[in-house]
């Protein structure tokens, strides 16, 4: 294995275990997007940190699980079934499995999103 397949690997796109870091700089802005980095991967949830650059923001969808959308930086304002809710640094909320939900753009900021898989099996 050549060292650019080493780097397309699943376990290269996570952060590196055992060493602390400062979480909010784990991930940079980019002009006009949105920018998304694994931190962890597994059959059971993903914990993901997203920056988005101002005017950013994502599209109304559903998922079949719980999410948690801590916001690391700056402000949100998140739409969980058409409730608003504003979010500001250190604040979360849990978007409940099967809602609809979007991001509004208000501004720069980043987020931790970890979605919880386990738990549905019926």
């Amino acid at each position: 294995m050549n060292n650019k397949d080493k780097n397309e690997t699943p376990e290269k796109s996570e952060i590196e275990k055992g060493k602390s870091h400062i979480v909010v700089e784990i991930i940079e802005y980019v002009p006009n997007s949105v920018v998304i980095k694994t931190i962890i991967r597994k059959s059971t949830g993903n914990i993901s940190i997203m920056s988005f650059d101002s005017g950013e923001g994502l599209t109304e969808k559903t998922s079949p699980f719980d999410t948690f959308a801590q916001i690391i930086e700056g402000k949100a304002e998140i739409v969980i079934d058409k409730i608003c809710s504003i979010l500001q640094t250190g604040m979360g909320i849990i978007i409940p499995a099967h809602a609809s939900n979007y991001i509004k753009p208000n501004g720069r900021f980043k987020m931790i999103l970890t979605i919880i898989k386990s738990g549905y099996e019926e």
